[in-house]
């Protein structure tokens, strides 16, 4: 770090402000111009690909960004700031327009002694980010701007260098995306053939013919027309709901070898099991192997604002339990966890829990209210059939899911080290 020096960031970039698009042309319905707010950034920085908003109206064209352009958030709705001043990168896009709105702030470098990529880098760490919360103004909606980004002084070595800093960081990051799309190019493929299984009902016949459209037999239901021989039943004549382990607050440790999964750890996709509090070993061995947790179960949050949210548990060799409060699925039928999954994902689950939920304050649901949800059984057959034609797909998410946490885990750590010259390249394994 001997060949490092300090820096204000005013004088190696500009941060320009966004256009102040007008909400009476903010469209509900897709568009090809998709208006970027701090919701698509992830906690921890990097562009986040979902809720997008859309506009329809005139702007200037000034206002279409790059790929490759960088942009920070200026506003955040959360009590914590998660994502306030975090930098964020412009994705290759075909056919679409990004729009810098006014909430966003869009870095221009004026030295040209700088890459800009080891400056999204610097924006992307703990360190920064407290400088700007820190500082941040209102309470409900945190703010800040231009000028105190600005102000953060930093260290950085010669362009070189800064060049392979950031080449190492972003190839964590391209290894990431890449798996991400191959997980959703896989996930709407089985999603396409769920529905028309088992939302059209154009299963294959005993004939290879799909079902309805070939003269297959419908009979009325409580919810709807479904073909002859399925049933209308409850949830709990597909999945029983396993409950957590009441783990004893003062046996939970920060390091260890038996990580505890907690409603926290169920985000809404996949279970993280990176972030996890511990126990000793001694602890868990009077628990039942029921609680414990293995590649490719589902979980549930039973309590609280997050209930209902479910989560898929990654590729993972780690010694991992159940705790309260966080139910699991286990299928009545041997085999049909992958039919449960992407039932899940096309059917809104999350939501008919909810409305099923008891309390205002703090919402709860039982293991036997989530058994007690009512939905469409099909025959055994047709179940063990989708999840067998889907099963090597669903073994290559589980994969590309467990490693994209181990990817972000190893960047998280060294991004740190890297930027401040804690850590060399040449100490790089």
């Amino acid at each position: 770090m001997t060949n490092w020096k300090e820096y204000k960031l005013e004088n190696v970039i500009k941060v320009k402000h966004g256009f102040a698009f007008k909400g009476a042309f903010f469209s509900k319905e897709p568009t090809n111009d998709i208006l970027l707010s701090p919701g698509n950034f992830n906690i921890g920085g990097g562009f986040k690909a979902d809720k997008f908003k859309y506009y329809n109206g005139t702007y200037p064209k000034s206002y279409i960004l790059k790929e490759g352009d960088i942009i920070v958030t200026m506003t955040d709705l959360s009590k914590e700031g998660d994502t306030l001043g975090y930098s964020a990168k412009i994705p290759p896009h075909k056919g679409i327009k990004y729009l810098h709105n006014q909430r966003l702030g869009l870095l221009q470098l004026i030295d040209k002694d700088f890459n800009i990529d080891f400056i999204y880098w610097l924006l992307r760490t703990r360190e920064y980010q407290h400088f700007i919360v820190s500082s941040a103004t209102g309470t409900t909606v945190k703010h800040t701007s231009p000028t105190r980004i600005c102000e953060y002084v930093f260290k950085a070595p010669n362009y070189n260098t800064q060049t392979a800093i950031a080449e190492i960081l972003s190839s964590l990051d391209d290894k990431i995306e890449l798996n991400n799309k191959i997980n959703q190019e896989l996930e709407n493929l089985a999603q396409t053939l769920f529905k028309q299984w088992f939302i059209d009902f154009e299963f294959p016949n005993e004939n290879g013919e799909p079902y309805k459209s070939s003269g297959g037999e419908m009979v009325d239901s409580e919810l709807g027309e479904i073909p002859k021989g399925w049933e209308v039943g409850t949830f709990g004549d597909l999945c029983k709901v396993v409950n957590g382990y009441a783990f004893k607050s003062k046996d939970f440790e920060e390091t260890g070898s038996n990580g505890i999964l907690k409603i926290r750890n169920v985000n809404g996709s996949v279970v993280d099991i990176i972030n996890t509090q511990f126990v000793a070993s001694d602890v868990v061995t009077s628990v039942q192997e029921k609680f414990r947790v293995l590649t490719g179960h589902i979980l549930i949050a039973m309590t609280g604002a997050e209930v209902g949210k479910t989560g898929i548990v990654p590729e993972t060799n780690k010694s991992l339990w159940l705790n309260q409060r966080v139910g699991r699925f286990e299928p009545i039928i041997e085999n049909t966890i992958v039919f449960i999954y992407h039932m899940f994902n096309v059917l809104n689950f999350t939501q008919s829990v909810r409305n099923s939920a008891m309390g205002s304050a703090q919402p709860n649901i039982s293991a036997s209210g989530i058994e007690s949800i009512n939905c469409i059984i099909p025959p055994k057959e047709i179940s063990l059939m989708f999840s067998s034609i889907n099963q090597d797909s669903f073994n290559l998410t589980l994969k590309n899911l467990g490693e994209n946490q181990e990817l972000a885990f190893l960047r998280d750590t060294i991004l740190p080290k890297l930027i401040s010259g804690d850590l060399s390249i040449n100490e790089l394994d």
